[in-house]
């Protein structure tokens, strides 16, 4: 448990991707993960403002147009899934690696394959996975089972929004969860976030920033989206950087904020 905020020192975040990777549990993990990238998430090609001329990103909007969980369960059964790295983020790598992750109680919503999950699992912290989705989970199981550190970490398939836990947590981390979901529901996700946490827990958001394309996808996010749900339930920034550590088709488009549960004065 902390009890001083924890401000990302932007040097940090210029470091190499080679020393990154270099966590106690990285060298084993990528041995045994799934190779899953993306040229819609990782290197390749610039990425077009339009949407619609990505056929994966049209596929998304096409099996989520059938409803939020089976839809995600569609795309991960297709293999549609644009979103996922197929690696750990490497700015959560470097934040373990220099030490600058919070320990104790973590949860991943929208965790997926588990890449981020089991880089942040270890003596010090105990990390749950969250997804809807069976298929992504049984892949999240099926890599990382046998993994050393798989004693520090689980997989559960639940909706975050109705979800009840029997213990609250220290940390949530939020990756391509907050623009996962519609608009609509906001303002429901930051409740949730509030009550999952402890008092003085922290909310690490790894904001992924779609402006400029019409839509999404799927749904486009800002700065200022974030803040409009979150400060009305007591959320207070502690440091917001930018992501020099994204890969380089997100580069310039994600920011990492950190926040604090704020003590809100009751209204007389």
């Amino acid at each position: 448990m902390f009890t001083r905020p924890i401000v990302v020192p932007l040097p940090h975040c210029l470091r190499s991707t080679g020393r990154m990777a270099a966590n106690r549990f990285s060298a084993k993990s990528a041995a045994k993960s799934p190779i899953v990238r993306d040229d819609t998430a990782g290197e390749g090609n610039e990425p077009s403002s339009d949407p619609n001329l990505n056929p994966r990103v049209v596929r998304v909007r096409q099996l989520m147009s059938s409803g939020s969980a089976d839809g995600w369960e569609k795309c991960w059964e297709e293999g549609v899934t644009p979103w996922d790295l197929g690696q750990t983020t490497p700015i959560i790598a470097d934040l373990i690696q220099t030490g600058e992750f919070p320990e104790g109680r973590i949860l991943v919503p929208g965790c997926g394959t588990g890449y981020d999950v089991v880089a942040m699992a270890s003596p010090v912290r105990f990390v749950v996975g969250l997804d809807i989705s069976i298929t992504a989970l049984n892949k999240a199981k099926e890599w990382s089972s046998s993994l050393p550190n798989a004693r520090y970490f689980t997989f559960l398939a639940e909706d975050f929004f109705t979800w009840t836990p029997s213990e609250l947590f220290d940390v949530i981390f939020d990756y391509t969860f907050f623009c996962a979901i519609h608009p609509s529901m906001r303002s429901a996700w930051a409740t949730k976030v509030s009550e999952l946490l402890k008092p003085d827990g922290e909310l690490i958001t790894l904001m992924y920033l779609l402006e400029d394309q019409q839509g999404g996808p799927p749904y486009n996010t800002s700065v200022a989206d974030y803040v409009e749900v979150l400060n009305p339930v007591g959320f207070k920034t502690i440091s917001i950087v930018d992501n020099e550590l994204a890969v380089k088709r997100r580069k310039g488009a994600e920011k990492l904020v950190r926040w604090r549960k704020s003590f809100i004065q009751p209204l007389l």
